[in-house]
Parts: C-alpha cells; sequence; structure tokens
C-alpha cells in the first residue's frame, strides 16, 4: 500500500527526512556519475533526488503513481511530474536512458509489472537504479520513515525478481548505517557515520541501491535449453536394423 505523497513531502522536508536525502544522494552519485545529454525519469517519489542531474541530462521527468498522488515538481519552471497508472506509463518504446526508482517498489502490490513497463519505455543499455528498505537494516523496522512501510527486499529476493523482469544486476551499495532517529546532536554527524558503517557494517544498511541494466534476451535454464534443444534437433531415422537370416525348415524324408 503506497503512502500518501503529502507525508512523503512532509519527511523529506523534517531534519531525519535530509540527512537521508543527502546520503542517499552521495550513493546515488557514484552510480550515475555522468547523465550528460541522457533522458532519465524518477517513479515513485524520486523528486529528493532528481534535483542534481536538471542541468546535466537532456531532460528529467518524475512519476507518481496514481496510488500514492502528484505534487508538482521543480518548484520553480515549468512543470515535469505527472500522475499515471504503473504498468502504462506515458512514453514510448525505448524513450529513456536511465530510469530511478524510490519509494515504490516495496509499497507495489504489482512490482514484477512495474519492472517490466520501466523495461519497455528504458533504451538498449538502459540503466535502472532501484532504491528499497534493507531487511536486515534498522530503517525497515520502524514505521517513523518511508522507508519503514511496504515490503523491504534482501539482496537476494531483489536479484530475483530483476532478473525475472529481464534486468541485469551491475552493482550495489548501501546507505543508512545510522539510526533512524531525529536526534539534531546524531543527524550532524550523519554523514560520516554513514561513511563508517559502510567499512564496519556494511551489509546493514537501512537501504539497498542497486544497478541494473537492461536485457534484450532471456537466458534459458538448463532444462529448458535442453528442453529447446531437443525441439530444435532434427529428428533421424534410426537405421536399418540387420535382418536375422531366414532358417528354412528342413524336410522330412517321409513327407
Amino acid at each position: 500500500m503506497y503512502l500518501d505523497v503529502v507525508d512523503l513531502r512532509n519527511f523529506y522536508a523534517s531534519p531525519l527526512g535530509e540527512a537521508a536525502q543527502r546520503a542517499l544522494s552521495e550513493r546515488l552519485a557514484t552510480h550515475w556519475p555522468d547523465v550528460d545529454g541522457l533522458s532519465l525519469i524518477g517513479s515513485g517519489y524520486a523528486t529528493p533526488y532528481l534535483e542534481p542531474y536538471r542541468e546535466k541530462a537532456e531532460r528529467v521527468l518524475a512519476f507518481m503513481p496514481a496510488a500514492q498522488g502528484v505534487v508538482n515538481w521543480p518548484g520553480r519552471g515549468a512543470n515535469a511530474a505527472a500522475l499515471v497508472l504503473e504498468d502504462a506509463l506515458p512514453l514510448n518504446d525505448a524513450a529513456i536512458d536511465r530510469a530511478l526508482i524510490v519509494h515504490q517498489l516495496e509499497m507495489s502490490e504489482q512490482p514484477m509489472q512495474l519492472l517490466r513497463e520501466l523495461w519497455r519505455v528504458l533504451a538498449p543499455g538502459g540503466r535502472l537504479v532501484v532504491v528499497v528498505p534493507n531487511r536486515r537494516g534498522l530503517w525497515a523496522h520502524t514505521d517513523r520513515t518511508p522507508f519503514g512501510h511496504g515490503r523491504p527486499f534482501s539482496r537476494s529476493q531483489l536479484t530475483g525478481l530483476l532478473r525475472e523482469a529481464m534486468f541485469s544486476p551491475v552493482s550495489w551499495s548501501e546507505a543508512l548505517h545510522m539510526a533512524p532517529v531525529a536526534n539534531r546532536t546524531l543527524l550532524r554527524s550523519a554523514r560520516a557515520f554513514d561513511r563508517v558503517g559502510r567499512s564496519i557494517w556494511g551489509g546493514f544498511g537501512g537501504i539497498i541501491l542497486v544497478e541494473a541494466t537492461k536485457q534484450l534476451y532471456r537466458a534459458l535454464p538448463a532444462g529448458e535449453k535442453a528442453r529447446a534443444g531437443a525441439t530444435l534437433r532434427p529428428v533421424l531415422a534410426p537405421p536399418l536394423a540387420p535382418r536375422s537370416p531366414v532358417r528354412s525348415t528342413p524336410v522330412s524324408p517321409d513327407s
């Protein structure tokens, strides 16, 4: 079930939300260091992370699911946000180069359809970054932040879902190693704490980021390959078996 867009906007306006945005944006920059001339969309509630890309990318759009609601974005200039159905994006096939999902995959009731639709609109070789709560992290176990709602993921679960949707994971990172508490003293050192946490207890960050590339062809499991090969292999008639010699029945002299 999706959170309301007003609750998401209020979270990112809070000190804890601002700290989370800074930490996640730092990790996202390692996956997408250069977007010059590329087209990019954010799906879910990704606007807090899209602002740095507006000046360099060819175009940046924010798509927000109907079950969540939409807010105007950016604050100045022409609106670039739209309310959409997650399985029917208003884009042509292979229309974009990069896609970012935040606050959506864990909320969606149809995650496979969501990923397949993003696969459709991504260009060949296009990249997708998924941001989800880490099942082993603290942030998934408190509902005081948006990352404590919906379904958290482990790396293996996320890998299986992406591969089923014809994406191939290429790089991973984690963020939000600090506790999800709105203590101003702790938040002032949140960036340093997050960097230390990545080196000491990297697998327990609050958030998983995975970058995946679009596959054009699905790999078949070994069993399916064998069956497919069997159907494509020409069927040859077996060689003729040598006939057994015919023994004549001896004729009795009395006959």
